[in-house]
Formats: C-alpha cells, sequence, structure tokens
C-alpha cells in the first residue's frame, strides 16, 4: 500500500530576509506552522513581526529565503480564498454597513461562511444595519475579524486582534477562536497581551532582531528563561558574588539589599542557600511569561537559548 505523501506545512518561512534602505526588519527567519495549529508571534515594537506577516501574507517580497503557504507562493494561497487576515491598518470604509461589506468579501472566496454565521463568530450581529465608518474603534475591530473570517479561510493571520477590546468583548473573541480553530484551522496572531499567548497558543513564537529567538509552548519558554524566581535578603556586606555559583542559577539581580535569582532548579537552589546559612524572608515563585519574554529579547538573551531549546 503506497502512502500518502504528508500534506505541506500551513506555513513555511524559511531563512526569510527583507531589508528597507539600511534596516533590515527580517534577518534569516524561520517559521513553520502545521495545519491545525494555533500560533501567537511575540517580540518587542520594530521586532520584525508586522514584516513577518506580511511575508507570509503575500504584501511584501523577501529579498531572500523563501515564503510558502500551503506548499504555494503566498499570493497564490490568498487568490484561492485559503487565507483570512486581520491587520492594524485597515481602515474604515465609508457608507457602507458592515452586512453589505461581509457580504462584499464574502463574494471573494470559493467557499465561504454564510454572512449571519461571519457577524455571529465577530459578536456583532447587532452591527449589521450599522454604517462602518460610524463605528467605535472596538466595534470596528470586531468588523475587521467578521471580514478575516467569513471566507471560512483555512489559515487566519490576525495582527494585534484585541487591540480596543474592553475586557468582555476579548473574552469572547477567544472564544469565537477556540470554536474556528477547533474545526481544524490554522491561526497566528500577533499580540503584546502576553497572557492571551500563554492562554491561547499552542505554540509561541518569540522574535527579536527580525530572528526567531524561541519557539515552544508557555511552559517550555519559561523553563528556558530560568522557570523559577527565588528572592532572599543579603545580610550586611553580604555580595551577591557567591550566589551565581548556586545550582540551578541562571542569573542573579540585587536591588537594595535582596537578591533575584532566575533558577532552572529551585529545590536545589534553595537548599544550597540553607547550607549557606544564606536564606533570609525567602521567596520562591514561578517565572512568569513576562520575565520570560523579558528575558528572551534582552541584548543578552537568555543566556544563549534558542528555538530548539525550548521545544
Amino acid at each position: 500500500m503506497t502512502r500518502r505523501p504528508a500534506p505541506p506545512p500551513a506555513v513555511a518561512l524559511s531563512r526569510v530576509v527583507k531589508r528597507y534602505g539600511a534596516t533590515t526588519a527580517v534577518d534569516g527567519l524561520d517559521l513553520t506552522l502545521a495545519t491545525g495549529e494555533t500560533v501567537a508571534l511575540l517580540g518587542r515594537n520594530g521586532a520584525g513581526k508586522s514584516t513577518t506577516l506580511s511575508l507570509l501574507l503575500g504584501l511584501v517580497e523577501p529579498d531572500a529565503g523563501r515564503a510558502e503557504l500551503f506548499g504555494t507562493r503566498p499570493e497564490t494561497a490568498v487568490r484561492a480564498g485559503r487565507v483570512g487576515a486581520m491587520l492594524q491598518e485597515a481602515r474604515a470604509v465609508p457608507r457602507v454597513t458592515v452586512r453589505e461589506l461581509v457580504t462584499f468579501v464574502a463574494g471573494r472566496y470559493p467557499a465561504p461562511l454564510p454572512v449571519p454565521r461571519a457577524l455571529e463568530l465577530a459578536g456583532i450581529p447587532d452591527l449589521a444595519g450599522r454604517r462602518v465608518d460610524r463605528l467605535s474603534g472596538g466595534q470596528l475591530q470586531r468588523v475587521r475579524l467578521a471580514v478575516a473570517l467569513v471566507g471560512d479561510p483555512a489559515l487566519l493571520v490576525l495582527d494585534e486582534p484585541t487591540a480596543a477590546l474592553d475586557v468582555t468583548a476579548r473574552r469572547d473573541f477567544w472564544t469565537s477562536m477556540r470554536e474556528y480553530a477547533r474545526q481544524g484551522h490554522t491561526v497566528l496572531f500577533s499580540t503584546h497581551y502576553l497572557e492571551e499567548a500563554d492562554a491561547h497558543a499552542d505554540r509561541i513564537v518569540v522574535v527579536d532582531g527580525g530572528r526567531t529567538v524561541a519557539d515552544g509552548t508557555g511552559a517550555a519558554l519559561r523553563r528556558a528563561a530560568g522557570g523559577t524566581l527565588v528572592a532572599v535578603d543579603l545580610a550586611p556586606g553580604q555580595g551577591p558574588d557567591g550566589l551565581f555559583l548556586l545550582p540551578g542559577v541562571r542569573s542573579v539581580e540585587v536591588r537594595g539589599g535582596r537578591a533575584r535569582m532566575r533558577t532552572e532548579d529551585s529545590d536545589a537552589t534553595v537548599r544550597a542557600l540553607a547550607g549557606l546559612d544564606a536564606i533570609r524572608n525567602l521567596e520562591v515563585v514561578p517565572a512568569t511569561l513576562d520575565d520570560a519574554f523579558l528575558a528572551l529579547t534582552s541584548p543578552a538573551g537568555a543566556d544563549g537559548a534558542t528555538a530548539a531549546e525550548v521545544r
């Protein structure tokens, strides 16, 4: 019996480079998404996130490397209706209603969702008769989501999708996204809300300086950045030098006579502190995704952590 070849990944960026004059926005970036994955793209402002999304959507051409969606050129996949996108720079269309806009977009796809279903997923059935150019920022954001969803794309690309949404709207948005992903769709989203990435993504990809610096689950990223924080008060006259030699310790920060250690093995670190009679006002807490993100995108990086190390 002949085995069928494995389907190509939904997204495959390989050693992609994009320059704007003397500025290299994306510098040899690799990114692969399997069909059905939900992946978060994190990075500081200017890290290359928006350019990466533009490259994979075929909005700009790479100067080097290869970009493919479902084994074809991005523009081919987009023209075939396999991709939906919600981008930050989209502007309100004047003098049309929400229903008219979403219906028009649906007509550009070969097998779109029913317009009422797209409006329901975006949480805006009550806005169907409203003019798009008279909506609030949060309402307009949800219209952009309906536009991205109505084609029933296999790949959904979302750039800061919950910006301008209140807490209730953000919760409803992620309820819809989980339902959409469960149907086998691939979702890639960028966000500045790290808790959203941790809660809703199968994987988190961190980019910095136009490159992938980490790729894994939230738990894996926290481990790569030093999975636990151990803090103690230093004795009068005690310096931090010896703390760097404690088992498991990856980094030490001292503020106001209190040392905070990032450690891979908090048990071993605390036992060693006890052996030194150095436990004063002990605090042990798990590292947060914020801690991991700051460590991974600091100038020194996470002590050499790479994408391969956090998978």
